[in-house]
């Protein structure tokens, strides 16, 4: 059972194009929150434009207690949904490790990588252990022809790395 005021990430699913509203208010009431965005230039009449759109639609990240989840529903009136856990009933919460994983890799953008190793098998479960990704942990996967570095939020989302050489992963036992 998840304590009241332990602080816990949240999933929460908002309405169509209401992510950077719903964000808007979170930092407006100081609490932790996460939007993956994205960098996109279009055409515009004036020109082309800049825009940060969100990377997964409809999703923001929540870090808060219990109490105040429900609160950003209940008093706040904040059109969102938390993700159910697996059984349905309570919210779905992402460990700390995961989601700083998972923030850690959507903020980093590497050229192309490729695994080289013969030790390691696809499924493995890996930490990076030299380069700028160090201390990540995820899944050994074979993504369109090329090994990479799966991070997975169970029922939420999964990213992986473009490349990471062989010789900066060891296997988690």
């Amino acid at each position: 059972m998840i304590g009241d005021k332990e602080l816990h990430w949240y999933v929460a699913h908002t309405r169509v194009n209401q992510e950077l509203l719903i964000k808007k208010k979170l930092d407006e009431l100081e609490i932790e929150n996460f939007l993956p965005l994205e960098e996109q230039v279009r055409e515009t009449p004036l020109g082309r434009k800049s825009f940060r759109v969100p990377l997964i639609h409809g999703m923001i990240f929540i870090r808060t207690d219990k109490a105040t989840s429900f609160s950003l529903l209940n008093e706040y009136s904040l059109n969102m949904v938390y993700l159910k856990d697996i059984e349905g009933r309570c919210s779905l919460v992402v460990p700390d490790k995961q989601m700083k994983d998972f923030m850690f890799l959507l903020d980093f953008s590497p050229e192309g990588i490729e695994v080289f190793d013969n030790n390691l098998r696809r499924g493995d479960r890996v930490r990076v252990v030299k380069g700028p990704l160090v201390g990540l942990e995820g899944e050994l996967v074979r993504l369109r022809g090329h090994k990479r570095v799966v991070i997975r939020l169970e029922g939420v989302a999964s990213i992986a790395t473009s490349y990471i050489p062989g010789s900066f992963l060891e296997k988690i036992e």
